[in-house]
């Protein structure tokens, strides 16, 4: 097999295609922590970071909106339906879509360059004017990643139709390598305004990968355009209800952007806590998210429902059995993962002590969330694939209320000495941090994502039937047990190889942080084979299947327990 056939080989199981992407996610997700060791190491999580997440967080809005709202999510069942009933015409209508986003989002973008400063002001009410100002000019650099994206975001849906996710796996490494690219060539002579450079430069690499690969299944661009073209109201139809959860979502984050930027760091502490949070979902819950999409939508779109059940079900357990003991380590292993990522590189002591307690306080807070975080886009999927999007953008609402409520109530209460603040401050080791109230962001934003999660799960049994509740409850007794005694092992661990080693050193804490996790890991498989956890069976039958010698269909199959 040559070069070019590898890029544009297909999957065979959903579960080796969340596998690919999975390793694709994990490499990224590596590169994007060193990315963020990078900025911490440069620049600190004081003013030239926050502006930079500021300006950063206000581009996103606009490219969640209208691409992971509006595009990623209702492009995919059109083009399966296209594909099943009206395979002549699929590439004009792909066409059509394309140059609808692509002149939606100029428009964005050329709005969101004009009023940049107006913007910054709304969402930086605790910024100085210089603050302000420096914010307002990375917000202009970075507004071409929008379109960047959007273009990306029709190809990525081809490339998942026809089940090429190693290609579509690589788009997010150059991303990242674009931004560290910025970091490490551009900062030094333009600053932080480098690190925008390689934000734009990322954006470019992760559309023009997918460019070849797309041609191949059989693209060809072609000039069409028409507001009457039929599916384009189908779109607003089916992404309407989306853009409102979607942006009640961006409308939180921003508004836990402006509660942080009057917090001194707080903006910076909060993205940095987030991203190493989002490092196991990105790794394990959004491959299976994505790699499941494609299948569901075409179970329901034949009528295939039990299919369609018995697929939900297995990939919810696999989803179960990977993210549960991963939350565990990232709880214990929060102060040491912080140190190691964002307190080793760049200039020393700019990431000082203090960032070090608040950033692995708020990693320790996101932990108790990241199973809800993980559910999220692989139920709020199952609901899109048969075309629903209005149950899980009124949840999405819903949570985003509470979590919006929550923020402004618990940083409020975390500003005086009462029996919480006390109780975090002896649980996450914060003795002789001063302020504290940042911490309040991510425990609201915890309870707000299990809150979601629970709704998503009792309303999608509501809309489909008994989706194997007896199954997904035995598995989840299971892998809880086994996670909690995987977690002693950890902990203690932790306790005997710092007896050892010097872990106030990179080198002795490198060695205490991967024995520790290491040690969990081993307890939690082989709890997990000597008791035949389905989920375990239905993996590595996967890698059988992908690998076998005969012949099989490329049609994306699951492999059941």
């Amino acid at each position: 097999m040559n070069f070019h056939q590898i890029l544009n080989s297909q999957t065979k199981s959903v579960t080796f295609a969340a596998f690919l992407i999975g390793v694709s996610a994990g490499i990224s997700g590596i590169l994007g922590l060193f990315r963020d060791g990078l900025l911490a190491g440069y620049f600190g999580v004081w003013s030239e970071t926050n502006s930079y997440f500021a300006a950063f967080r206000i581009n996103d809005f606009f490219y969640n909106l209208f691409i992971v709202g509006g595009l990623a999510i209702v492009f995919l069942p059109l083009f399966a339906e296209y594909q099943s009933k009206e395979r002549e015409k699929v590439w004009e209508m792909t066409n059509h879509v394309l140059h609808f986003f692509l002149f939606l989002l100029i428009l964005t973008s050329l709005f969101i360059f004009i009023f940049s400063p107006q913007l910054v002001k709304i969402v930086t009410p605790g910024f100085s004017l210089e603050e302000k100002a420096q914010t307002a000019l990375l917000v202009r650099i970075m507004v071409l990643s929008p379109i960047l994206f959007g273009l990306s975001a029709i190809f990525s849906g081809i490339l998942q139709y026809f089940n090429r996710f190693l290609i579509y796996s690589i788009a997010p490494v150059l991303y990242n390598l674009g931004i560290i690219f910025g970091i490490l060539v551009f900062s030094p002579h333009f600053g932080i305004l480098g690190v925008a450079m390689g934000v734009i430069l990322g954006a470019a690499s992760h559309w023009l990968i997918q460019i070849p690969a797309v041609l191949n299944c059989g693209f060809r661009y072609r000039l069409l355009f028409s507001f009457k073209y039929p599916v384009i109201k189908r779109i607003f139809y089916l992404a309407l209800p989306r853009l409102f959860a979607i942006a009640s979502h961006q409308i939180n984050l921003i508004v836990i952007t402006a509660i942080a930027s009057t917090i001194v760091g707080g903006i910076a502490i909060f993205s940095f806590a987030n991203n190493l949070q989002y490092f196991p979902i990105s790794l394990v819950a959004i491959p299976f998210a994505i790699a499941s999409f494609p299948l569901l939508s075409k179970n329901w779109a034949m009528t295939q429902k039990k299919d369609f059940l018995e697929n939900f079900s297995s990939i919810f357990r696999q989803i179960l059995f990977l993210i549960i003991p991963v939350a565990i380590l990232a709880f214990l292993l929060r102060a040491q993962v912080v140190r190691l990522i964002l307190g080793t590189l760049g200039e020393k002591g700019r990431f000082d002590w203090q960032a070090t307690q608040l950033v692995a306080a708020s990693l320790g807070l996101f932990s108790l969330g990241i199973f809800a975080l993980a559910f999220i886009p692989y139920l709020a999927r199952t609901f899109f694939s048969f075309q629903d999007t209005k149950t899980p953008t009124l949840i999405a609402v819903a949570s985003v209320l509470l979590n919006i409520i929550l923020s402004f109530s618990l940083v409020w209460l975390l500003g005086f000495p009462n029996l919480l603040q006390d109780f975090l401050i002896k649980v996450l080791k914060l003795k002789g941090v001063g302020d504290i109230t940042v911490t309040g962001l991510p425990l609201a934003f915890s309870i707000a994502a299990i809150f979601q999660f629970f709704l998503l799960f009792v309303f999608l049994y509501r809309k489909i039937g008994d989706f194997g509740l007896k199954k997904i409850f035995s598995s989840f007794s299971k892998i809880i047990s086994a996670s909690f005694l995987a977690g002693i092992s950890t902990f203690w661990t932790l306790r005997l190889v710092d007896l050892f080693v010097e872990s106030d050193k990179v080198f002795g804490l490198l060695i205490q942080t991967i024995l520790a996790a290491l040690v969990g890991i081993f307890i939690y498989f082989i709890l997990a084979f000597f008791f035949k956890f389905p989920e375990l069976k239905t993996i590595i039958s996967s890698f059988q299947r992908q690998f076998r010698k005969e012949i099989v269909s490329s049609e994306i199959e699951i492999t059941k327990p």
